[in-house]
């Protein structure tokens, strides 16, 4: 029976680096893989990829692409209070479950 997996940030979040190369910055979330538990940050992780030409006059080489990272290493970005903070869900009325930041003084839904 497998396992129903999944991550703490969604395509289209801001988040911070924590560890690795790329420590400190923060990007934007591309691709999300909860079945690898990992995601692809805009312009962090730049790996080189060797592309060898497929079709004629199309040039090979060496490319920058981003690559995977483990989604435990990233931390969510409030957009209120522009600090990495970890992510509470608030269960509304209607039944609908809604992230929230943790920092003090902030509590901001989104």
């Amino acid at each position: 029976m497998e396992e129903r997996k999944s991550v703490h940030v969604r395509s289209g979040d801001t988040v911070k680096v924590l560890s690795g190369k790329d420590k400190g910055k923060q990007g934007k979330v591309i691709i999300v893989s909860p079945k690898e538990g990992k995601v692809i940050i805009e312009g962090l992780n730049i790996g080189k990829k060797h592309v060898k030409p497929r079709k004629m006059g199309k040039p090979g080489g060496i490319i920058s692409v981003e690559r995977p990272m483990y989604s435990c290493k990233v931390q969510l970005v409030c957009p209120k209070c522009g600090k990495a903070t970890r992510i509470g869900h608030k269960i509304l009325s209607d039944g609908t479950k809604q992230r929230q930041c943790k920092k003090a003084g902030c509590g901001e839904a989104f």
